[in-house]
């Protein structure tokens, strides 16, 4: 039996939600699974037709955490589950170590929630909670090497890159949507992410307009909703740009997938915004899995998702000149192809029968 304690989980929407769910059923080819997850809208219908055991922790936020706590350290008591994975280091902060010793565990960590200044009392927090597990899972090389300089001791580090849920059969419903939103189009770009600082839109889609001269029938199509919304859509106005760029501001999973394999490039250049940074970037995997390279940045984990000059490119995001030269690189003479067949192949590296199995090897 093992025990998943998360934060994130569907139907919830997001990658760490997405990650959550694949780990958990990857785990069900080896045992059962509990699962103690928040509570979101429609989730009783999602845990209905579920093959996991799911309890939904649910109240006030100051609250829930320690009834959560709880909940878990006496299933744990009761149970000794096989190994017990931790979403967060917040997740594995409040089960105390006499606990722990009665299960394998292991605590994911993402550069952005353990970014904190050392020395300062979230740093000291997360070192102190990390402590306690077993095995410390790092999202890719650039985390683990992040963890370090925070103060985590490196034997406790493991890299292992999420699994990918992708590719899903798509409907012809959504199939009929994507090609309405790309019509001849040629060549397709699309971005999927939240519109925040961190992945580059804006220099996005003046690197669109600035293509224009060279691609005329190109189309660009961004998947997602955040605090950039009006500044995005007031650019697209500005450079007369509204028959060329597309803001979807929600879209159904079937929708997304089918946008994904319709697309020539997925492009996320992203860069250093605040404290945050990509950790690793499963999109371009999601991507690749439909045989669509991507353009990612430099800055975080990217390595570890795109290989460049093979899978896609990688490029500083902050530059509209190394945009623009990446972007080219890529469409010129159709390359977008061999390396999105390239990336087609990358992507089996990712599914969760092979990921699982670098887990079950740590317990």
């Amino acid at each position: 039996m093992f025990l998943v304690a998360t934060r994130n989980f569907p139907p919830d929407l997001g990658g760490m939600q997405n990650l959550m769910e694949g780990l958990s059923n990857a785990l069900l080819d080896h045992g059962p699974v509990k699962v103690f997850a928040d509570n979101f809208d429609n989730a009783d219908n999602y845990d209905q037709n579920s093959k996991l055991n799911i309890e939904r922790v649910t109240g006030l936020k100051i609250f829930r955490k320690y009834r959560k706590a709880n909940l878990i350290k006496e299933f744990i008591s009761n149970n000794s589950p096989r190994a017990s994975f931790f979403d967060h280091w917040k997740s594995i902060e409040n089960i105390n170590e006499e606990i722990l010793k009665k299960t394998k565990s292991f605590c994911l960590i993402h550069s952005k929630e353990i970014n904190h200044q050392v020395g300062s009392s979230l740093n000291k927090r997360c070192l102190k909670a990390l402590a306690k597990a077993d095995h410390i899972i790092a999202n890719s090389r650039f985390t683990k090497e992040l963890s370090l300089k925070i103060g985590v001791k490196i034997k406790n580090v493991q890299v292992i890159n999420p699994g990918c849920n992708y590719p899903i059969v798509i409907n012809d419903e959504a199939m009929e949507f994507a090609e309405k939103v790309f019509g001849a189009a040629n060549p397709k770009l699309i971005t999927v992410s939240r519109l925040d600082g961190r992945k580059s839109h804006r220099n996005i889609i003046m690197t669109i307009k600035n293509l224009l001269p060279k691609f005329p029938s190109l189309k660009y199509v961004s998947i997602g909703d955040g605090e950039e919304r009006k500044n995005l859509e007031k650019l697209k106005s500005e450079l007369d740009l509204d028959n060329k760029v597309e803001l979807i501001f929600k879209s159904t999973e079937q929708e997304k997938v089918a946008l994904l394999k319709k697309s020539d490039v997925l492009v996320m250049p992203s860069v250093i915004y605040k404290k945050s940074v990509e950790g690793f970037g499963i999109t371009y995997i999601e991507a690749a899995s439909y045989g669509t390279p991507s353009i990612g940045g430099i800055y975080g984990g990217e390595k570890d998702a795109i290989k460049s000059g093979l899978t896609g490119y990688l490029c500083n995001g902050n530059d509209l000149n190394s945009l623009y030269e990446t972007s080219l690189k890529i469409l010129d003479n159709n390359n977008y192809k061999k390396l999105g067949s390239n990336a087609l192949e990358f992507s089996k590296d990712f599914s969760w029968n092979k990921i699982i199995k670098k887990y079950i090897e740590l317990i």
